[in-house]
């Protein structure tokens, strides 16, 4: 016979579930049911800097650009929660309402967080058929791609809740995201060879912690050759800004000083 101790981890782990359930349905589900033209600009994002890049290049760097624009799918994933976590808090006041209730803010943050990998399927699901065929990693090779992609994510997505918490408009939150996009995916060589940038303003890539992710990802293809000691620096300074950015969402984003 079950005890009633033996059944609250249960019951606490189906409402975990069933939260997190709720928040993927309410920020990703809806909106791509009844809004399907959201999918277009998740999917032509990416793609338009890998054609521009494929183009200028002539070919060359299409590579480069496959693994940049997978990248920037699971980082713009992140950020993208900023904008929309930010519509829920101050237009519906959604976050008032899950503030109040049993809701705790990691099951929260996870489902919105789930619900935009949701969004980001069609366009990770194109680019990863892309990689299949035109990216020629090793299994140790995708090990590190997959660990790189989880780490940008878990960084943006630190990043995004800490700004949403922080922003009582829509449209600060979308002078944050422009500032996040600006610094993260625009300036740093994500979808090129650092090589491209001449010296010194090479230097000025690596204040972006993408940078690193970069480098790691076309070393693992074989695009670039950095030493053990440079990889080894790449990964220590990619884990230390993730580790960071999710101690500071965890300690200094505003979930109930609202």
């Amino acid at each position: 016979m079950e005890t009633r101790e033996s059944s609250r981890p249960r019951r606490k782990n189906r409402n975990g579930f069933s939260q997190i359930l709720a928040g993927i349905l309410v920020n990703s589900i809806y909106e791509m049911k009844n809004y399907p033209v959201v999918l277009i600009n998740t999917v032509l994002s990416p793609l338009s800097f890998l054609i521009l890049i494929t183009f200028v290049s002539r070919g060359s760097l299409i590579g480069e650009a496959v693994e940049g624009g997978l990248l920037m799918s699971m980082f713009s994933a992140g950020t993208s929660l900023q904008g929309d976590m930010s519509h829920l808090k101050n237009d519906f006041k959604l976050q008032d309402m899950v503030v109040s209730s049993p809701t705790r803010w990691p099951n929260y943050l996870i489902g919105i967080a789930f619900s935009e990998i949701v969004y980001s399927v069609p366009a990770l699901a194109v680019l990863g058929i892309l990689a299949v065929y035109l990216v020629h990693l090793t299994p140790f090779g995708v090990l590190q791609l997959i660990a790189v992609l989880l780490m940008m994510f878990v960084t943006s997505i630190a990043l995004g809740f800490t700004f949403a918490t922080f922003s009582s408009d829509i449209v600060q939150s979308f002078a944050f995201s422009r500032l996040v996009s600006t610094l993260f995916s625009t300036l740093p060589p994500v979808y090129y060879p650092i090589t491209y940038i001449p010296l010194p303003f090479r230097y000025l890539a690596y204040i972006s912690p993408t940078t690193y992710a970069a480098e790691i990802a076309q070393n693992a293809a074989g695009y670039i050759h950095l030493s053990a000691l440079m990889v080894s620096i790449d990964w220590s300074v990619l884990i230390a800004v993730t580790v960071i950015l999710t101690l500071l969402c965890s300690t200094k984003a505003r979930w109930r000083e609202i």
